[in-house]
């Protein structure tokens, strides 16, 4: 089986690399014109949209008939279905909430019988590192590539093209892979040469930032237990030996009635949880990202999980018996 990229050479077998091309096929057969694109939701339309922007053809499929007509007022292509966003692609990027969804789009939808040989399957979700290694071992033994390449930067860094990508795959075929991830984030990185440790490094990351907001949200449960400003203690820690990126991001909104939503309370009770069974299977003990868990957890259950990820605040107020802000 030839393991280079084939795109203009779908139609015949890979077995022979010697094989005849014609010179429209020998013109440029590394070319990656065409990205099949599953999950236009928050994150995915606008990483489609980049795609586009940057000359890519984009053929898109989600389960939600509107965001496929979106993606056909941007310019993309919309499709009906996880096998049709896969036909003649050149890459296949897989945006969905979880590892059960790609496995669903995968094999039970048929995406990936549906992708050339040769052609790579990008994952961009945030996935548990062993569910991803058990894909990308299904992937690959079909003929096909696979790069972990979860993102970090949420909305914002999707809308503006600056997402932080951690790559996972064989040096080559990140390379391969470069243009379309470049179109998607300003900081590519690869991380290692196996499927699965993309997705640790991202768990790394999704467990300092769940941490980083629940103890934001428990200094200033202590403060206000004791009627401290918070606006004043915000200002005062923003700029002292104690701040950090989150508390400057989540602090104001956390001190807001009603916050925009950038990251929901419930992004991070999944996110968490992954982080969680990240430590079961290296038996490496987590207990602040238990913790933390815990408190998005009471936060969703109270009916506020769909709110801004900064009001995990509200179950320290509810622990507590301190008012919300008004």
């Amino acid at each position: 089986m030839c393991w280079g990229w084939c795109p203009t050479y779908r139609r015949r077998s890979c077995t022979d690399p010697a094989a005849p091309r014609s010179k429209a096929q020998s013109k440029d057969i590394q070319a990656m014109t065409t990205v099949g694109f599953i999950g236009l939701g928050s994150m995915g339309m606008p990483m489609a949209r980049n795609l586009l922007a940057k000359g890519f053809t984009v053929q898109g499929f989600d389960v939600r008939t509107e965001s496929v007509r979106t993606l056909e007022t941007a310019g993309g292509k919309g499709v009906s279905s996880a096998a049709a966003a896969a036909v003649d692609a050149d890459v296949l990027v897989l945006m969905v909430v979880n590892a059960a969804q790609a496995d669903a789009a995968l094999f039970a939808d048929g995406a990936l019988e549906a992708l050339p040989a040769g052609a790579a399957v990008i994952l961009m979700a945030t996935c548990p590192p062993g569910a991803v290694a058990a894909l990308a071992e299904r992937v690959e033994a079909a003929g096909r590539r696979f790069v972990d390449a979860p993102v970090s930067g949420g909305v914002v860094g999707a809308v503006a093209g600056t997402l932080s990508i951690m790559a996972a795959a064989p040096a080559a075929t990140v390379e391969r892979v470069r243009p379309v991830l470049a179109a998607m984030g300003d900081k590519v990185f690869h991380v290692g040469e196996k499927p699965g440790q993309g997705a640790t490094v991202k768990t790394v990351n999704q467990l300092l930032c769940g941490v980083h907001i629940a103890v934001v949200a428990e200094a200033f449960a202590l403060a206000a237990k004791v009627g401290v400003d918070l606006k004043v203690l915000l200002e005062i820690m923003s700029g002292s030996s104690a701040s950090s990126w989150m508390l400057k991001d989540r602090g104001p909104r956390m001190l807001e009635a009603e916050p925009g939503i950038t990251s929901a309370v419930d992004i991070f009770v999944k996110d968490l949880g992954i982080v969680l069974e990240a430590g079961r299977d290296a038996k490496a003990a987590l207990p602040l990202a238990a913790v933390a868990h815990q408190m998005f957890l009471a936060t969703s259950g109270r009916g506020e999980g769909s709110m801004d990820d900064s009001q995990v605040i509200r179950s320290y107020h509810a622990v507590n018996g301190t008012p919300l802000p008004r």
